[in-house]
This record gives structure tokens, C-alpha cells and sequence, in this order.
């Protein structure tokens, strides 16, 4: 037993830290005294109890209640010594379930706590997962040695130098090994400002005079500054010789700083008016503009040095004033409320911490980054090459200067502790000699900014950067015998399992299985059917249609109680054959149909009949919100993992949510075919790449893929046509349909509001959760389609053509006709600089929306639509290679496909492609395929032509095809015709 003080944010609450069996405690509000005796700490009088703190640390009564935490020793993830005031005296807690500790203790303490840690602690994360990114007791500059190469351990910064992590990733475990913590305001994580051009309509990231000088402190971007902190630290005189010559008094990060730009959220805003005396600060001062502060801390103000924290680069919500605090109006009369951004944001903080993200992780910083690090991390941050760099702070911002346990003068010690809280303290040095830079990719001609290698190139293999030219396996990879229901892809191969079945990690050998007639569930493993426990006590929470297994030991299911209810799965020999209710989840109404749950965000997320998703705490197992807005039953859920953003999909619409709840945007799928959406995924690589997407799973056997693009809509929108469909009166979708949207005239005004993008009038759409295909003739006829989600969004954007939709019927407002496009593959080819400039240049009326634009789907062996699949059927599960290089997906046949990205566009069978026996003549002269007349394949088409009619030869550009393939007559004519319109003049 020790006696601690928990910290967290300005506040620190000392108790009790004990060590038992199988778990620690920590306890606040009671102390132990010399005598051991346990005594609560506000009954003890002042001169029998001294602090471990001392008290000018303290910012006045601590905010803080009283906790009693427990851990596992099971789930300690890692143990890191600390500092606290600048004193080694701290240990920090990283607990699995995302929980994390910073406990100070008494002088001479935290060696011992810290090696009783380790005595309890069975064993650390794989390194790839850890906090600080490396093994303990590996150093962070460690030698490339024959020894270290020998023994295989990398360091976090060879890990970074070779790519294996991202600038942003490093960037923490760097502040995690210097001792930076999210618990301590005082010594809160740093992160650099990256651009330097908050004026354009676009962030040029091959440009070099884009981005700030990464060598240089803050304090040095301008020639002005930088002479002014020369002459200061030159001209430094200290007549009682204390205080050594200095560059900066300020510092780049301290508690004031932090809460300055994160105001706007709770509980900073409590934390930031307690730093100001119970107010804020005066409205031209507060941080309110992205481009002002940048010219405040790089030109304008010589006080003013700051970095940035990690927020910039992940968090959109602090840019909000969601909360509409009054923050006061500028001397200008400007009222503050959300912060400003720059142009290139679009006026969308999501935009912005994407963009921002995406300058953090481009080559020309990449290739400088380790400049910046020698400034904060490494050799230049003390000693002559800090002079050198012009990078020198007031002493008392470094670790060793001053024993806050040896100052006798109370005086003294109360304003060093001060200056310690409210000025800011210099990380940890963890390098001291210079950082090796990173090993960029760039362009063979040496181009000093950079550049990566371009998405689309035959180097990228990540499949939704090829969505024209995936190429199919011509025949299933897996069979099930039922339809299938999940699709694992794990580094040894692909795993596939039957609906009402879900595979249990991290091994994927066992299954959990339900859908029994005695309602039973049962375990079993991956490559046999026997049943290896049965659990016969779920059978008083009705049928269960919907299960998962976030990890091992926790089952999670819904069905027609409506109730989610957490399942503990016995792990130890003892208890294998249990399964224990932990957690009965209260919140809908109606049959639960679906869930999900993110490990990486700890939350669970259910769908319901009743039209409401619901996310729960994954740790406390309680109710956080509820996501309203649906208009139709919800049929299946996904999270990104990256983001943390909820896909939920509601008979044909697809909507998406901020982590916290907020609607992002909403699409409807409707295309006058019944295709009510049965499964979802997302791609997870790299969240600032803008060519990410959300992949959904239909009834009628296509798989569409969805992408968010912002677009140029008018302020006052038009008014819309009327919609005219004509469905036969024995269609069921006609009624299901104007059943729901009768049952939705209800809802209340904020469920319409939540819904981004939506027409007035919905078409019909099924509202039953049956994921089977109707007959043909159901198919509604219309003259005008409201959705087919790209057609509405792209209905007032004047750079992508309207004629790109796929079999899509809509109306074009500018010639006021309706037509429509024959089938064939889509292409959105990406525009090249100019076009994009112009693009990106807002027209007068006009404002940034951002939608889900349909981009591409695949119709071969599984869509009903084509006459040369043999065997059509709905598609029921999907799934992505962990690279990223191919895409799964899974039908009620129980067949697998696989796509994924040809080596030789254009060589290979494709998407668009009638299969062989999909024709036995040319389509053009109508001659009959024989052995002596082979069928061929026009690569832009994909129709079948006899050798004459396919001996053309052209460059195919909107499917990256760049040398001359096979193509029919009409196609190489209509090629050609495209190749001169955009070689000749341009109207921008």
C-alpha cells in the first residue's frame, strides 16, 4: 500500500494505491499515516497530514470526486515512469480497456511502486501496439549495428524511418517517451504547426513554400523575429547571475495554451476559466481564427511561440462552440463562436482535420519532420546547438534545474511552482544526436518536395484507388453450404462462416453460433459443424437474429426482446463451458436486428426494427445516445475503426455518424430496382485519403461503392420537379414503401433535420428486413429517380457529368430532358491541377456540401440485373483484405468472391465484361463465336465482338489503361473524339 495523488488536468486527489491479488486499487480521499493507520483526509487537521503535492502545485480546491478504480493486472497494457513539477516522481497507468493513471508519489517513492508494477504485470503488448511503440528497455536511438539487427528488436524510430507507422503515430509515441500525458495539462503532447498558407482555396502540398520551415523554432519563421530573440538573448544581463541568457520567455506548450484552443469543449472551458480567474479572456485574445493564430505565433506577437497539440490533426468537435458559450465580440464587432478556418477547409472542421492530417502525413513533410524533432525531442533542444538554432528557453523550463523539495523560502517555492504550472516544461531530451530522416518515396526526377507516388500508379495495389480495373476471380474461392454471413480476412488467409454464425478472435478457430429451433447457442470450431458447448439459457431472451464478439471473452446478441444483452464467454478451464450474463441493454423498442462494436473507440453500436440505432459504452456497458432519422427498419452497422464515424444502413439509405452521434451525411440508394441494402463495410486505410469508401451489399446482387465528396450547391436551391413513379398495384415495395412513409410523416422535425441529403418525396423502398430478391416484375418504372445517391448529389455540380450514372434515369437541368445511360463502366478519373483549382474555387451563390457520391459497383456472377450470371443472388456479407488489396464478397449461395487490383489493366476479365458464355454471337455483325471465330472482349464496353469488329487499338485514360488495348469500332471512334476534346482548348 502507498499513498498516491491522482492527476488529471489542473487537479490532483490524493488516496490510497494497493496492490492485491489479482488486481489494483486505486482509492481516493484517504491517506495513511506515519502510525499505517487508514484515515479519510478531511477529518485529519492540517499538522498531522502533509501533502504529497506541495501546495503552491495546487490551482485552489480540487474539482475532482472521489473514485474508487480497480484493474486487472491481466489488463495493464504498459507502465511509464514520469515527471511531475519537473520531478521524477510520477508513474503512468495504460490500461486495455483504454483507462490510463497518472499517480504521483512522496520523494523516493516511484522506483519502487514502478518495480512492483512490473513484478504483477504477466506481460507487455507486442510493440506494434504499444503506447510508446517499442518494447520496454528498448532505446529510442538505438544504433542499426550488427548487433541490434541481429537481435530483431526495432526502436520506434526505425520503425518510423522504414514506414512501418505513420508521422502522426510517431509523433505520439515520441511524446509518450517524453513523457507527454493527456492527464497532465502541464505536459500535454506537442505537435508541430505543418502549414504555412491559410489563404488559398487549396493546400498545394507539392509546394515547399506551403508548409512552414520545420527547421526552425516558431520564434525563428520570419527574419524580423529572429533578430529580435538574437538581440535578447545576446543582450541578456542578470545582475544576481540566476537566471542564464535566453531566447524565448514563453513557452511552445503549457496548461494555458492547451485550454486556450480547446475552449470550446467541455471540461476544458471549466479549466480554462479557472486559469482566468472565472471568466474569459478578452474576445481578440481568445483563439478564434486557424490563420490568425498562426500569424500571432510564427510573426505578429513576440510573446507568442506556440505549437500545436495532437487535436489539430484528429479532433473536428473542438472547433465547434456546440455548446454556444459566449465568448464575447472583437473590438471589430465580430462575435466569437466557432473558430475560422481557412478557405481550403470548405467551412467543414472534418475537411480541415483531414486536409490538416493529410499535410502532416505528405513526403515534403515526412522528409523534414526529423528537423522539427531535433528542435523539441533531440540534440538541439539544450546546450551550444540550441543556441545555434536559436532555440534557448527560460531555465526553469528544463528537468534538473531546480529541486522544488530543496527551495526553503516558502515564498520562492510557491513562484517556482507557478512558473512551472503556467509557463509550460521542455519534454524529456531523448536524442542527442541528430534524428535520421524518414525514407520518402518520391519521384525519380528528384523533386525536393517530395511527392508521393500518385494513387491510380501500377506501385498501388489499394483497391479503391482502382475501382475501374479490380479484377474478379472467375470462380468462387470459398463455397458454404448456407448463405454466407461474415468474412474474416486474417494474415494467413481468408475465413468464411454461414449467417447466424460469427467467428471469435484473436484466433478465428472457434465459432458462435445461434438461430437453433430449441433457441439454444452453441461453440464450436472453425472447421468443423460438431457443436462443442451448448447454451440453453438464452432461451428466455427470445430468438436472437443478431450476434457478435468484440473479443474473446464477451458475446453480444439482440433479437425480439429488444434487448441487447453482454454475454461473458468462460475462457479458463474452469469456466469453458459458461456463458454468463454481464449486462441486459435496455433502450429499444422493437426487435434488435443488427450490431457491431469498435475495440479501438470501446463502444457497442445496435440497430433495431424500430428504426434507431443506439451506442453504448463497450466498458461501462451503458446507454451514450441514439441515433434517430431512419426510414425504414435498420438492416446492418459498421464503424471505421480509424474515425470512429457509424455507418448504419436503413433499407435503401446509408447514413453516416460522427462518433458522438451527429449526422454526417445520408444517401439513398433507390434505383426503381428492389434493393434494399443487406451488408456493409468501409475501407480503413489511411483516413485522409479522400478516395475511401463505404461499400454496401444489396438484394438485388450488385455491390455499390459510395465515396464523400463535397460539391458546389446553390444557397437557395431550386425548387425540385415532381417525381412521377408508376409501380404496378401488386408490387409489395409500393406498399411497403408508402407504409413507411406514411409511418415517417410522424417523426419529428429533428429526424428530418438529421437526415443530410434526402429528396422530399421518398421512393418507395422496403421497410421489412427480408433480404430476399422480388420478381422482375416489381421493378418500378419512373421518369424522373430521386436518389441513386450520385444522381441528387451530383444534380448542381458543373464538373462531373451527369452522363457518368450507370443505368440511372434523371433529369438534366440545364438542357431540362431526362436521359438515360447505357450500361458500361463508370470512371471519375481524378482532374488534374488547373481542373482542380477551379474546382476547388467557390462560385458566387454557391456554398461547399459534402455527400456520399456513388463511384463504381460490380455486377458479375452475383447480380440479377445480368443476363450472363447463371446464378444471381443477393449479396450477404463483405470484406476487406487488411491491406487493402482486394475486397470479399459473400452471397446467399454461400460463394466467395475475390477482387482485387490487375497488375495489367486491361489484359485481365473486368467488372464491365459480358462473361464468355454470356453471348454466343458478335454484337456488332451478329457472326456466331466458333472455333475458328474466338469471341473478344472490347476492354472499354466489355461486349463480345468477332476479330473484325474488335481490331481496333486505343489508350483507354478514365480506366488507367495507358498502353493501346482491344476495343470495338463505336468505342475506339468515341475514344478518340474524347482524346481531341481534351486536347484542345479548355474553357476554365
Amino acid at each position: 500500500m502507498y499513498r498516491c495523488a491522482r492527476v488529471q488536468g489542473l487537479d490532483t486527489s490524493e488516496g490510497l494505491l494497493l496492490f492485491g491479488k489479482e488486481h489494483f486499487y486505486v482509492i481516493d480521499g484517504f491517506t495513511m499515516t506515519a502510525t499505517r493507520e487508514i484515515r479519510d483526509i478531511e477529518t485529519l487537521p492540517p499538522n498531522m497530514h502533509e501533502p504529497i503535492i506541495p501546495r503552491g502545485a495546487r490551482q485552489g480546491p480540487s474539482q475532482l470526486k472521489r473514485t474508487c478504480s480497480i484493474f486487472a493486472y491481466e489488463d495493464i497494457k504498459e507502465v511509464h515512469k514520469r515527471r511531475y513539477l519537473l520531478q521524477p516522481i510520477a508513474v503512468e497507468v495504460f490500461s486495455g480497456d483504454g483507462r490510463n493513471y497518472l499517480l504521483a508519489f512522496q520523494k523516493g517513492i516511484r522506483n519502487k511502486v514502478y518495480q512492483r508494477f512490473l513484478a504483477v504485470v504477466p506481460s507487455l503488448t507486442d510493440s506494434s501496439e504499444s503506447v510508446s511503440g517499442q518494447r520496454p528497455n528498448t532505446s529510442v536511438e538505438q544504433g542499426s549495428g550488427l548487433l541490434s539487427t541481429l537481435v530483431g528488436e526495432k526502436s520506434v524510430t526505425q520503425r518510423w524511418e522504414r514506414g512501418e507507422i505513420s508521422n502522426f503515430q510517431y509523433l505520439m509515441h515520441l511524446n509518450t517517451l517524453a513523457g507527454r500525458s493527456y492527464n497532465d495539462l502541464m505536459q500535454y503532447p506537442v505537435f508541430p504547426w505543418i502549414l504555412a498558407d491559410y489563404d488559398s482555396e487549396e493546400v498545394d502540398l507539392t509546394n515547399p513554400k506551403t508548409f512552414r520551415n520545420l527547421a526552425k523554432p516558431m520564434g525563428a519563421q520570419t527574419d524580423e523575429r529572429l533578430a529580435q530573440y538574437k538581440k535578447r538573448y545576446k543582450d541578456w544581463e542578470d545582475p544576481n547571475g540566476e537566471t542564464p541568457a535566453y531566447h524565448y520567455g514563453t513557452h511552445y506548450s503549457s496548461a494555458m495554451i492547451v485550454a486556450s484552443y480547446l475552449v470550446r469543449m467541455e471540461p476544458f472551458t471549466q479549466i480554462f476559466l479557472r486559469l482566468q480567474g472565472g471568466h474569459f479572456d478578452l474576445a481578440d485574445r481568445m483563439f478564434h481564427s486557424v490563420r490568425e493564430a498562426w500569424y500571432s505565433a510564427s510573426k505578429h506577437n513576440m510573446a507568442d511561440v506556440k505549437e500545436l497539440i495532437p487535436e489539430f490533426f484528429y479532433l473536428p468537435e473542438f472547433l465547434f462552440n456546440s455548446n454556444n458559450f459566449d465568448l464575447g465580440c472583437k473590438q471589430n464587432g465580430t462575435k466569437l463562436g466557432d473558430v475560422i478556418l481557412p478557405p481550403w477547409a470548405k467551412g467543414d472542421p472534418r475537411e480541415f482535420i483531414r486536409v490538416h492530417r493529410e499535410a502532416l502525413e505528405c513526403d515534403y513533410v515526412s522528409a523534414h519532420l526529423h528537423e522539427w524533432i531535433d528542435l523539441i525531442f533531440g540534440y538541439k533542444q539544450q546546450g551550444p546547438a540550441a543556441v545555434e538554432a536559436v532555440n534557448v528557453f527560460h531555465h526553469l523550463f528544463y528537468e534538473g534545474q531546480v529541486d522544488i523539495y530543496n527551495i526553503n523560502d516558502p515564498l520562492k517555492e510557491t513562484a517556482t511552482i507557478g512558473f512551472i504550472n503556467n509557463f509550460g516544461q521542455i519534454p524529456k531530451q531523448l536524442f542527442k544526436k541528430p534524428h535520421p530522416p524518414k525514407r520518402v518515396r518520391s519521384r525519380l526526377n528528384g523533386d525536393s518536395a517530395g511527392i508521393s507516388v500518385p494513387p491510380g500508379s501500377t506501385s498501388d495495389k489499394i483497391f479503391f484507388h482502382h475501382l475501374d480495373n479490380l479484377r474478379p476471380s472467375l470462380t468462387p474461392i470459398k463455397e458454404l453450404k448456407e448463405p454466407v454471413g461474415q468474412i474474416v480476412c486474417t494474415d494467413k488467409g481468408i475465413l468464411a462462416v454461414e449467417q447466424n454464425k460469427v467467428l471469435i478472435p484473436p484466433t478465428w478457430n472457434k465459432t458462435f453460433a445461434w438461430g437453433y429451433a430449441d433457441l439454444s447457442c452453441r461453440l464450436g470450431t472453425y472447421e468443423s459443424d460438431k457443436a462443442v458447448t451448448v447454451y440453453e439459457c438464452l432461451s428466455e431472451w427470445g430468438q436472437i437474429l443478431c450476434a457478435i464478439c468484440p473479443n474473446p471473452k464477451l458475446v453480444i446478441t439482440g433479437g425480439t426482446s429488444t434487448v441487447v444483452c453482454v454475454w461473458e464467454l468462460g475462457t479458463s478451464k474452469e469456466k469453458a463451458k459458461t456463458l454468463t450474463l454481464k449486462q441486459a441493454l435496455l433502450g429499444h423498442t422493437d426487435t434488435v436486428t443488427c450490431a457491431t462494436a469498435s475495440l479501438a473507440y470501446h463502444i457497442i453500436v445496435s440497430g433495431s426494427r424500430d428504426r434507431t440505432c443506439i451506442i453504448w459504452d463497450l466498458n461501462k456497458l451503458s446507454f451514450l445516445t441514439q441515433l434517430r432519422g431512419h426510414r425504414a427498419p435498420v438492416s446492418t452497422l459498421c464503424i471505421n475503426e480509424l474515425t470512429g464515424d457509424i455507418v448504419s444502413c436503413a433499407g435503401t439509405y446509408i447514413h453516416v455518424w460522427s462518433i458522438n452521434g451527429n449526422p454526417i451525411m445520408s444517401v439513398n440508394t433507390f434505383t426503381g430496382w428492389s434493393q434494399q441494402i443487406v451488408c456493409c463495410c468501409v475501407s480503413e486505410m489511411n483516413e485522409w485519403d479522400t478516395q475511401n469508401v463505404i461499400v454496401t451489399g444489396h438484394s438485388n446482387g450488385e455491390v455499390r461503392f459510395w465515396r464523400m465528396e463535397f460539391l458546389q450547391v446553390p444557397e437557395t436551391p431550386a425548387p425540385e420537379p415532381e417525381e412521377v413513379l408508376e409501380m404496378q398495384e401488386d408490387c409489395p415495395e409500393a406498399q411497403i414503401g408508402q407504409e413507411a412513409q406514411d409511418e415517417d410523416s410522424s417523426d419529428s422535425e429533428a429526424d428530418e433535420q438529421s437526415i443530410s441529403q434526402e429528396p422530399k418525396d421518398t421512393p418507395s423502398q422496403p421497410s421489412s428486413t427480408s433480404h430476399r430478391p422480388r420478381a422482375a416484375s416489381c421493378r418500378a418504372t419512373a421518369t424522373w429517380c430521386t436518389d441513386s445517391g450520385s444522381d441528387d448529389s451530383r444534380r448542381w455540380s458543373d464538373q462531373l457529368s451527369l452522363d457518368e450514372k450507370d443505368g440511372f434515369i434523371f433529369v438534366n437541368y440545364s438542357e431540362g430532358q431526362t436521359r438515360t445511360h447505357v450500361q458500361g463502366p463508370i470512371s471519375h478519373p481524378h482532374p488534374n491541377p488547373m481542373e482542380a483549382r477551379n474546382y476547388n474555387r467557390l462560385k458566387p451563390g454557391y456554398r461547399w456540401e459534402r455527400q456520399l457520391v456513388f463511384r463504381h459497383k460490380f455486377t458479375m456472377h452475383t447480380a440479377f440485373i445480368r443476363r450472363d450470371n447463371t446464378h444471381p443472388a443477393e449479396v450477404t456479407a463483405l470484406g476487406i483484405s487488411k491491406d487493402h488489396s482486394r475486397i470479399l464478397v459473400g452471397d446467399s449461395r454461400g460463394r466467395v468472391f475475390s477482387w482485387s487490383v490487375s497488375d495489367q489493366p486491361g489484359r485481365s476479365a473486368a467488372d464491365h465484361w459480358v462473361k464468355d458464355e454470356g453471348s454466343d454471337s458478335c454484337s456488332n455483325c451478329s457472326v456466331r463465336f466458333s472455333l475458328t471465330e474466338r469471341r473478344h472482349h472490347c476492354r472499354n464496353c466489355g461486349q463480345l465482338f468477332c476479330q473484325k469488329c474488335s481490331r481496333f487499338q486505343s489508350e483507354i485514360k478514365r480506366l488507367k489503361i495507358s498502353s493501346p488495348v482491344r476495343v470495338c469500332q463505336n468505342c475506339y471512334y468515341n475514344l478518340q473524339h474524347e482524346r481531341g476534346s481534351e486536347d484542345g482548348p479548355r474553357n476554365c
